[in-house]
């Protein structure tokens, strides 16, 4: 058996890592609890519609949609139908590839997304924007986009805002 040497953790580094993990806990159930209440969705619901309202068309191949999203496809088609039962997404064959589907925004769900946009932003800034300085939003952009490289090797979700 090869030894170890495990590199503890000091009390600067515990410290930030119990914080991050406390956000990582307690932030989405926020999130969630405010769509829920709100627009009668969860964050991930409004999230996978979020990531159609901003594609070309409100519309994108269901892979696509679920690499965007960091969902399996068939947690994905789960959501969707939810959704589509809704009258909020769509789906249909790809016009460029017959064994691909596409999700589409309906125009519901379209109106959907601008009705409750204005009030999930004013919980993140209540929660997160709002509580830090200009210089900590920017620390906090280097911050995550430091570890996103770190665990998301395929660069699937840190591609997403690169505006």
């Amino acid at each position: 058996m090869v030894a170890v040497s495990t590199r503890w953790l000091d009390d600067a580094e515990m410290t930030a890592w119990v914080r991050l993990a406390a956000v990582l806990e307690l932030l989405p159930g926020v999130l969630d609890s405010q769509l829920r209440r709100d627009a009668e969705l969860t964050h991930y619901d409004y999230y996978v519609m979020a990531m159609l309202s901003e594609a070309p068309k409100r519309t994108l191949r269901m892979t696509e949609l679920a690499q965007r999203t960091n969902a399996t496809l068939p947690r994905l088609s789960h959501v969707v139908k939810r959704l589509e039962d809704r009258g909020l997404i769509e789906r249909f064959p790809c016009p460029q590839d017959a064994r691909a589907t596409n999700a589409r925004l309906t125009a519901s769900g379209w109106k959907k997304i601008k009705a409750t946009a204005p009030g999930h932003v004013e919980t993140v800034r209540r929660h997160v924007i709002d509580v830090l300085t200009p210089e900590q939003i920017t620390q906090l952009a280097g911050i995550t986009g430091a570890i996103l490289e770190s665990v998301d090797l395929e660069g699937n979700l840190s591609a997403v805002y690169r505006r």
